[in-house]
Order: structure tokens, then sequence, then C-alpha cells
């Protein structure tokens, strides 16, 4: 594998030829800010965030889509740079509600990091705004249309599972939105609630219903679990307060790991003191059922009970 050296605001670093200037900044300790990117997902280059000035070009660079090349020298964080991401930012804002203070997402939103980081603030105006379209027929996955910003994350992570892909984009311009399915609810949609799109959404646009009103990341501890339920192990964070278990959510996958509903909620109910009710979907519409039953151990707990009855008879 060949590398190349470059230097990334007066640090040098040698890399391989393979990786994104995003990347090269990132193995050297440098943040280059971005919303759509992810480095288990295919690059979208949607937001625009992660914007860098490689001298020799006039243009802004988009530092996830453009490799590196030996001799490059990038700037992540001049001026212009600062300037035009925080019009971005501002943008985003003036489409966006402002209900930091009780959505689910304060202090783990990245949209909500970088107005911080540069100095963007919600402001009155007579523009338009993202319509609601507030979706709340599932158990498991509360959306929220008004705060999406189209970074597209939760429609690549779902179709990274061939027999899912259920997330896409519908009409055009600022008419554009996510939709599930046929443009269904996602009770109505073929959704399995494995919430990959809620693990991977950086903004309240996707939640964990189950954790909404508990818990907020700032508000507990957090463990980090691996789910048994099969041989992926894919990782739940358990969130706590005072020793008491209140919820678990799906970390983001990687390696190959599916996510599920079956190990959400084996996890929950073996991590949780009193663990929400489950449900299943039947014809379309969640049903509230049995853990045995949402779990799909019926068979094998009926059978347990009928052989411990019949060493008690024979023991008898």
């Amino acid at each position: 594998m060949s590398t190349v050296k470059l230097t990334i605001d007066g640090k040098v670093a040698e890399v391989s030829s393979e990786l994104t200037v995003l990347q090269a900044a990132r193995s050297i300790g440098i943040d280059i800010p971005a919303l759509c990117y992810d480095e288990t997902l295919e690059i979208f280059g949607a937001c625009r965030m992660c914007i860098v000035e490689i001298e020799g070009s006039n243009k802004l660079q988009t530092s996830c889509s453009t490799l590196v090349k030996n001799g490059m020298i990038v700037h992540t964080e001049t001026d212009r740079i600062k300037s035009t991401r925080k019009d971005i930012v501002q943008m985003l804002l003036d489409s966006h509600p402002n209900d930091c203070l009780t959505c689910q997402k304060s202090g783990e939103c990245l949209l909500q990091d970088y107005a911080y980081r540069y100095d963007a603030n919600f402001r009155n105006h007579h523009g338009a705004m993202r319509p609601q379209l507030m979706d709340t027929s599932s158990p498991y996955i509360l959306r929220d249309n008004s705060k999406c910003i189209l970074c597209g994350k939760c429609v690549l992570t779902c179709y990274q599972v061939s027999d899912r892909q259920v997330l896409s984009f519908s009409e055009r311009g600022y008419d554009t939105k996510v939709v599930f399915g046929a443009d269904q609810t996602i009770e109505e949609s073929p959704c399995v609630s494995c919430n990959r799109c809620v693990a991977v959404c950086p903004v309240g646009a996707l939640v964990d219903k189950r954790q909404l009103g508990k818990i907020r990341n700032w508000d507990g501890n957090t463990t980090v679990v691996m789910c048994k339920a099969c041989e992926y192990g894919c990782e739940f964070e358990v969130y706590s307060r005072n020793k008491e278990n209140i919820a678990v959510t799906a970390k983001a996958p990687s390696n190959g790991r599916p996510l599920c509903l079956k190990g959400r909620l084996a996890t929950e109910l073996k991590y949780l003191e009193n663990p929400d009710k489950p449900y299943i979907k039947i014809n379309e519409r969640f049903e509230e059922t049995t853990w045995d039953k949402a779990l799909g151990i019926t068979e094998l707990i009926e059978k347990i009970n009928r052989l411990e009855k019949d060493n008690k008879e024979e023991e008898e």
C-alpha cells in the first residue's frame, strides 16, 4: 500500500494514498466537522460542512470526497471556511424548530454542536420552514420531519442490509424528504424497527421512542453491552441513573452488524428493571405482545415447562 505526505494545518502526515483528506486529518487528531459523513457509509457529500482549502485551488473542496495527494497543503479553519460553515449551519437552523431545550437529542446533536462552534443562532424570519409531518405510529421510532437536515445517513445505512432498504428520498428541491416505504407511516411501511436509522441520525429527526422522556445522554451514565441474541454481537448502550437501568439504545452498526428488533428487546429484558411492553408488527399494525412471542421463544419455554413437569412427576 503506497503512502503520501501532506500537511494539514501545519501538521505533516504520512498516510495511505487511499484515504480522503477528512480521514487523514482525523488520523492526526484534527477534527473536521461533518454532518453527513460516516466511515461505515458510502460517501454522500451532501452537507458541505467538511469543506477545506487546498493550496493551489481557489475552490473550497469537500474533504470527505477528496483523496490525499503527495505534497498537498490543507487548511481546515481559515476565516473563509468558518464563514461558509456558519452560513451552512444558519440555513439549517432557519428551517429547524427552535426546541433544543426539549429535544431528546439535545446534548448529542451535531447541528447543535456546530451552531455553538460557529456562533450560529435561531432567528425570526418569514421564509419557508420544513413541515412537521410527525410520525408517532411506531412504538420504537419517533420521526419528526421538521428536524431532518437531509444528510442521507438513514437512507444509506438502511440500504446496507439487502432485505430491508426501506428508506429513500422523495420529492425535489426544498420539498425533498426522507420517506419510509412508499411514503407510508413507519407502522404501514416494511420497516422492521431495527433502529439503524435512529443510531446514525445526527439530529432529532429520528429518535428512540422507548428512551424518549426518560433520560438524556448527559443525565446519567452509559454502559456499552454486547447483544447475545446471535453471532453478530451488536452493541447497545444501557442508560442508568442512581444505579437503576432506565433505557437501552442501539449503537451505530459497524463491522457488518445489522441490528435487529429481537436483539434489542432481548437486551432490554436482560438489563432493564422495568422494560416497556414489547410490540410486534402484524399485518402492518403494531400489536402489544408477550416477551416470549416477541423473542420467538414460545416453543422453547413450552418445552422447558413440559420437561420440568415430566421430571417432577418421575421424581414423585
